[in-house]
């Protein structure tokens, strides 16, 4: 083949090249803005305020009133404290909640820098490093799945075991990064295989609105508040049980996947100001008008239904006085 035959050839070959691949190009650019203009914009609704924002440091125990938390996949953070993180166990590892303790409703587990403080009524308050890795780290159970916890020391158990009265010992452990988390899927079907939480039931966040707990307190002797019912993120400017069909939401920079309703038991029926059950009130005038539907009792049960369980979809920054607003398709 002569010298101007080759430079022909090599010529058509790069053309044909060129044209298949500016026609892949184009093919790839028209379904790209297909793609865009047939997927559903997204609709924005603004459906309340954050009014409050609640970590429970300690399972159980007092609420921590911030102004602003980090959302991270597994719930709220703000500096060391994070949501449900540090949890009472029994010396064999099994959770102890106000459940079975009541009175750990009063107990108030907060941080000042790097040290843990621990009050209670009539209980001098204790302090203690946040992070103690010469401690053991201790097997528990929380609603039957195992998890670790690094064991907060022997004062700490003494200081439990004193203000809770019992002729059994407790123990303090705290969840640290680097353990194994719950599948929040061996819990609850509902949830995808890749949600994780500490020490929570099962959600890493629960949302609640002002006025649903207004709306039980109307049909109660007593009113209830919010904190009765141990939510992270307390909604205003919205009616009642609105939150209900909040399927996705923006708060902030964050946003929230609702997966189910919360399914509550005797642990409402837990007075946050005095730390006395009394096992009837207000969980019985839930199940009087806040039972699922039927077709939803095998996820259910006979439990009735009282704020929304969230996984993060986006994590970031919220706070008081953010808008909620609702995101549908």
């Amino acid at each position: 083949m002569g010298l101007k035959e080759l430079a022909v050839n090599v010529l058509s070959q790069n053309k044909k090249a060129a044209l298949l691949i500016g026609g892949a190009g184009v093919a790839v650019l028209g379904f790209g803005l297909g793609y865009k203009y047939l997927r559903k914009p997204e609709k924005v609704v603004r459906v309340g305020v954050v009014s409050q924002v609640l970590i429970h440091p300690l399972k159980s125990g007092k609420a921590v009133s911030v102004a602003l938390a980090e959302c991270q996949k597994m719930g709220l953070k703000f500096g060391e404290l994070q949501d449900r993180h540090w949890l009472v166990v029994t010396d064999d590892g099994h959770m102890v909640t106000g459940r079975q303790e009541p009175r750990l409703v009063l107990v108030s587990l907060t941080c000042e820098g790097v040290q843990v403080c621990l009050n209670g009524p009539n209980m001098e308050e204790l302090r203690f490093p946040v992070k103690q890795p010469d401690n053991p780290i201790i097997d528990c159970r929380v609603f039957g799945a195992d998890i670790q916890g690094r064991d907060c020391g022997e004062e700490v158990s003494r200081w439990l075991t004193r203000y809770l009265g019992a002729e059994k010992t407790f123990r303090l452990v705290h969840f640290e990064p680097q353990m194994k988390p719950r599948r929040s899927v061996q819990m609850e079907p509902l949830f995808s295989q890749s949600e994780q939480v500490a020490y929570p039931d099962v959600a890493p966040v629960m949302l609640l609105s002002e006025a649903s707990v207004k709306n039980l307190s109307s049909k109660l002797e007593k009113d209830v508040t919010v904190e009765r019912f141990r939510p992270n993120i307390v909604i205003s400017d919205c009616e009642a049980f609105d939150e209900d069909s909040w399927e996705e939401l923006q708060i902030g920079s964050v946003r929230l996947q609702r997966v189910m309703s919360c399914g509550r038991c005797i642990f409402t029926t837990v007075d946050p100001e005095t730390g006395i059950i009394n096992r009837k009130e207000p969980l019985e005038t839930l199940k009087s008008y806040r039972l699922c539907d039927p077709s939803e009792k095998s996820i259910y049960k006979s439990d009735p239904l009282f704020g929304q369980l969230h996984t993060v979809k986006k994590t970031g920054i919220l706070q008081v006085g953010d808008m909620v607003y609702k995101i549908s398709r």
